[in-house]
């Protein structure tokens, strides 16, 4: 089950048309307007919002990378420059630039946390350390991150949320610009696994709260594997204080830190909401391979702390992984689990465009976002460029199909050479364009490729990526053989399939099998029967 399905938050009654998710089959989507949007999008670096004049020629950029949603910072500071005063002129800027460009726009508030740090928090806040307390460490020394055990830290940050949602609902509640919203960013402790001071040392002498127990014993037999093995290594205790629970460990510190974050930002959410309630998610930094907690940034949004967020804040609809290691596939896995459906906010810029054909397909991602995508040259032609042209041309369909079991998704590398997909009577050997034998040689590692296939009918499908090669079979043990009745390349113009060349020679290895060249993004329509 989602965390929360829709935008609803307690007391709070959403008007119909307000961007929501909702539900179709399998998948989880995101409605503007009342009608499922698929986010192509990109999220500026983090200090090209906070200047006009700098943003100014990027909206352009932007658009020439065929982009429909872009990721922009709030930044708490700017907003709040005095306390109780707020400023909101880049926030419209932003808003009317978008507009502009028929783009919509995803909000990251950069408050209390910011990759950990507190480092967006308005001055007033850094410099009262009495009034607006620090986490320290073991020894006792301040760090730069503000302590979740503060009422008062807080209470700020949810006075100048609720101030910003409030004024997205006056000047944009009718147009929708704003289509979704980021509580945070990429919260977490760092060096340590959990806040050492006098508040945070108390609270991890009490008992863990019943809300949270309660919660888990309800879902004991759905919780993630990863916590499901902490907890029954203590028996599943039901009452007692955080080690008595979860054992003496740096993740029983790591657990208890996810706890109150939780708390914290649910506060911070549902104020929000009540003011526009847009739907909300948080954002996680990911852990290198053997690190523990206190060596990447702990207490996050993180997969096997997925249930203790979703008992501690029930206002934020999803959890979303920002990807920035190879193991793009496995990230996915971990975060499309139990209900929680999968956007990707913050990628690697680096990183192919096959990840986002994957992660639609394979996984019913809601959206895929490059960092830095301003950053990029060459906006016309750059390969998010041609990744993203495609894309926009296939959105309807992806839309149409999602949650259905209609769709695959294949991403290969030098770790995967080939997978097998399955759809209706059909299997789909797909292999990396390097690994067949009339492929030129490379040496070092073979570049990323992948794509998606889409069932229009029985037989006939929609192939769509970079790099692949696929030959066909037939599912079951009759002896039928896969055949290409017809394979033509093309596009869509205005929603409909516009056909190109037909490709049963050559193009097709006389029909062998279909190919998608690595040096750009293109689909073709493929039609089989079976013959013996």
């Amino acid at each position: 089950m989602l965390l929360a399905v829709g935008v609803r938050s307690q007391g709070t009654k959403a008007p119909i048309d307000i961007p929501h998710l909702q539900r179709q089959g399998a998948a989880t989507q995101l409605m503007v307007h009342g009608k499922p949007f698929l986010m192509i999008g990109g999220e500026l670096g983090n200090s090209s919002a906070s200047d006009l004049a700098y943003l100014k020629p990027i909206w352009h950029k932007l658009v020439q990378m065929h982009l429909n949603t872009v990721l922009v910072p709030v930044y708490w500071e700017l907003l709040e420059p005095e306390e109780g005063k707020f400023d909101f002129t880049l926030v419209d800027s932003v808003i009317y630039s978008a507009r502009q460009h028929n783009l919509k726009l995803v909000l990251l508030w950069f408050g209390s946390w910011k990759n950990s740090m507190s480092c967006y928090a308005p001055l007033s806040i850094k410099t009262d350390q009495r009034r607006f307390p620090r986490a320290r460490d073991r020894e006792g020394k301040a760090l730069e991150i503000l302590t979740p055990f503060s009422e008062e830290n807080r209470s700020a940050d949810v006075r100048a949320f609720a101030a910003l949602m409030k004024h997205l609902r006056a000047i944009d509640g009718k147009e929708q610009t704003v289509i979704l919203i980021q509580v945070e960013n990429e919260i977490g402790m760092i060096p340590e696994a959990r806040d050492h001071s006098e508040a945070a040392n108390r609270a991890f002498a009490e008992q863990v709260p019943a809300e949270l127990l309660g919660y888990l014993q309800k879902h004991k037999a759905s919780l993630i594997p990863e916590f499901h093995d902490v907890w029954s290594a203590t028996g599943f205790k039901s009452s007692g204080t955080w080690e008595e629970v979860f054992g003496k460990s740096v993740h029983t510190d790591e657990i208890f830190m996810a706890w109150h974050f939780a708390r914290y930002v649910n506060a911070v959410a549902q104020a929000g909401k009540e003011e526009h309630p847009l739907p909300m998610f948080v954002n996680a930094a990911l852990i290198r391979p053997g690190y523990k907690p206190g060596q990447y940034p702990s207490a996050g949004p993180l997969p096997h702390l997925m249930d203790v967020w979703r008992a501690g804040a029930p206002q934020i609809d999803f959890l979303a992984p920002d990807i920035y290691f190879k193991s793009f596939s496995e990230w996915c896995e971990k975060y499309d689990r139990s209900g929680n459906p999968l956007f990707i906010p913050e990628v690697a810029n680096n990183q192919s465009v096959a990840n986002a054909y994957y992660a639609i397909a394979k996984h019913n991602a809601m959206g895929y976002s490059p960092f830095s995508i301003e950053s990029l040259e060459n906006p016309e032609t750059n390969q998010i460029s041609k990744g993203y042209e495609v894309l926009q041309q296939l959105a309807p369909l992806i839309l149409a199909n999602q949650g259905k079991g209609t769709m695959a998704g294949a991403l290969l590398d030098s770790a995967h050479h080939q997978t097998q997909l399955h759809l209706g009577d059909f299997v789909f050997n797909v292999r990396h364009e390097y690994s067949w034998s009339y492929a030129r040689r490379v040496e070092g590692e073979l570049p990323r490729v992948g794509g998606m296939i889409i069932r229009l009918s029985p037989d006939e499908f929609l192939v769509a990526g970079s790099g692949i090669i696929i030959t066909f079979a037939v599912r079951g043990d009759d002896g039928a053989i896969a055949g290409i009745g017809m394979m033509e390349e093309g596009r869509f113009v205005d929603g409909r399939w516009s056909p190109g060349r037909r490709m049963n020679g050559d193009q097709s290895h006389q029909g062998r099998h279909t190919h998608l060249p690595g040096d750009s993004f293109s689909m073709q329509k493929v039609k089989l029967y079976k013959y013996q």
